[in-house]
């Protein structure tokens, strides 16, 4: 009687589960701690059900993160197509780190696996196309640079965060080792002053905008040089 009370227990959790509510459940459990954040058993705790359940619906954790994944892209809209090459990509690398940032482990994700989504498409053609009305020669490899470079800087603040306190890669731990030295440097002091010191005293606040300024300044001098050499 006990066994079969909980066999319907068990079906009632699973009334209403669908692999998109499998997913939504994942995108919450992602958003600031990262893809790599949580399992497949603290997802089925989150919805009240046995990991096997997850499987049935779904599947494994990486087809999981697949659609989390693929869910974060389709919050992105491709630029206005008219726009030239490089309103065009500032627009693209500017607007979507936003919608990738709080899920830290997609932009590595993407650079591992590819977005290989229906949902990316029109990033697809209208890039390479601008790209290509603007004479680039190789436009698929240009806006695979583009893209990889921004994607690689997202994932460099995804790295540090996920490590946490890490020994020589931790600000602070920097700012003490440098200041440890006690030689006269232009540069070190500059880097203190301007780097370091605010990372160590506010990582949260001054990290996001020494982040933001690096990362602008990336896609900025990506935009610069690759237009120096159209021919």
């Amino acid at each position: 009687m006990s066994g079969s009370s909980e066999t319907s227990k068990g079906t009632d959790r699973r009334i209403g589960l669908t692999p998109e509510r499998v997913v939504e459940v994942a995108m919450e459990l992602s958003r600031g701690g990262g893809l790599s954040s949580w399992t497949v058993r603290d997802l089925a705790d989150a919805l009240d059900v046995a990991p096997s359940v997850i499987y049935h619906h779904v599947g494994g954790r990486d087809l999981i993160i697949r659609g989390v994944v693929e869910r974060v892209l389709q919050g992105m809209t491709p630029p206005d197509p008219a726009l030239d090459w490089q309103a065009w990509f500032r627009a693209f690398l500017y607007d979507g780190r936003p919608a990738i940032d709080p899920y830290p482990g997609v932009a590595k994700w993407l650079i591992m696996h590819g977005p290989t989504f229906p949902s990316i498409r029109g990033f697809f053609d209208a890039g390479i196309s601008t790209l290509e009305r603007a004479g680039f020669p190789q436009p698929a490899l240009v806006y695979a640079l583009l893209v990889n470079t921004a994607m690689l800087t997202i994932t460099m603040s995804d790295d540090r965060l996920e490590s946490g306190d890490d020994g020589p890669r931790d600000h602070a731990s920097m700012l003490r080792d440098f200041s440890a030295m006690n030689v006269e440097s232009s540069g070190i002091s500059r880097m203190i002053r301007g780097v370091l010191g605010p990372l160590a005293e506010d990582p949260t606040r001054a990290g996001e905008a020494v982040n933001d300024a690096y990362y602008h300044l990336l896609v900025e001098a990506l935009l610069t040089g690759l237009a120096a050499r159209l021919p």
